[in-house]
């Protein structure tokens, strides 16, 4: 954030947002504030950033507030839709670009304007109205209708998801289990020896999708619902379990891809999560896919 003194007072303010409504205001002859929002949006394969400028000014002859929308069509094509309202005009602009190369890109923008004058003087009401109104109904839009629809589609798109996945995912939870009972009887003869010693013994341990991690934890309950994007890998991390009472998984290396892992959410995040007894103690930790874990460690005890 930075602000400098010349003719106006001017303040650039860096905003990232995800929404696609963006509102200022306006007005003339004081002083203005002016606005500079980087703008991402996203979509399945893009994140593309737009700049815009947008000016608050307080004066004493006119205000005004003005919002627009920015839809991506693709990698390449936007669509774009504004509006102003003030003391002395309405506004509608439609237009859109799509880019021809790295170096060039085509825009058409059409506007329809009325020219009217509410007041011959600033008004304190409209002016805190203008400040406030488009304010709230950005929050509002925001917490009730943006972001439930987003995180409804997000839950859609993986229900999908797992739905074309289901006979991969079906297969490879087969192979996984198959792959543990080839390891039991090396991973139970370790976690005996660990018992006996005051070692290192993996007593729960899940991997999978972390909504459902988080879910099991909370409830204390596996729903088949919840079973379907987990699986149980207490079994393979005893067999991993060295000679000196340690497990290392190193880092940079997925997970599912452990003798006795499988992925049960492709396309979706995954994190393994661990409880563990060390020394009569009892630890815990969750770790990301790709992040290293090395037990036991001090930090983890419950």
């Amino acid at each position: 954030m930075s602000m400098s003194l010349s003719k106006y007072i001017i303040l650039c303010l860096n905003m990232r947002s995800n929404d696609k409504l963006i509102w200022s205001l306006s007005a003339t002859k004081t002083f203005s504030v002016k606005y500079f929002v980087d703008y991402l949006v996203k979509n399945d394969s893009t994140a593309t950033s737009f700049p815009v400028w947008q000016i608050w000014k307080i004066g004493t002859s006119s205000f005004g507030a003005s919002a627009h929308y920015v839809r991506r069509f693709s990698s390449k094509s936007h669509g774009r839709i504004a509006g102003r309202f003030g003391s002395t005009a309405v506004e509608v602009e439609v237009g859109g670009g799509r880019k021809l190369s790295n170096f060039s890109t085509v825009r058409m923008l059409y506007t329809i304007g009325i020219q009217i004058l509410l007041s011959r003087h600033l008004n304190p009401l409209f002016a805190t109205g203008a400040f406030v109104i488009p304010t709230s109904i950005y929050f509002l839009l925001k917490k009730f209708v943006v972001k439930p629809y987003y995180l409804k589609r997000e839950k859609q798109k993986a229900l999908e998801n797992r739905e074309k996945t289901h006979a991969q995912v079906q297969e490879a939870r087969a192979a996984a289990e198959k792959a543990q009972q080839l390891l039991r009887n090396v991973a139970d003869r370790k976690k005996r020896r660990q018992m006996e010693t005051g070692g290192l013994v993996i007593t729960k341990s899940l991997y999978g999708n972390p909504k459902a991690l988080k879910k099991a934890d909370e409830s204390g309950e596996m729903t088949e619902e919840l079973a379907s994007q987990l699986i149980d890998v207490t079994l393979p991390l005893n067999f991993l379990i060295n000679d000196s009472g340690q497990l290392k998984l190193h880092e940079g290396m997925k997970k599912s891809g452990i003798m006795g892992f499988f992925d049960p959410c492709p396309g979706e995040p995954n994190q393994l999560y661990v409880e563990y007894t060390y020394g009569g103690q009892r630890f815990k930790v969750l770790v990301d896919d790709y992040d290293e874990l090395m037990i036991p460690r001090e930090e983890d005890r419950v």
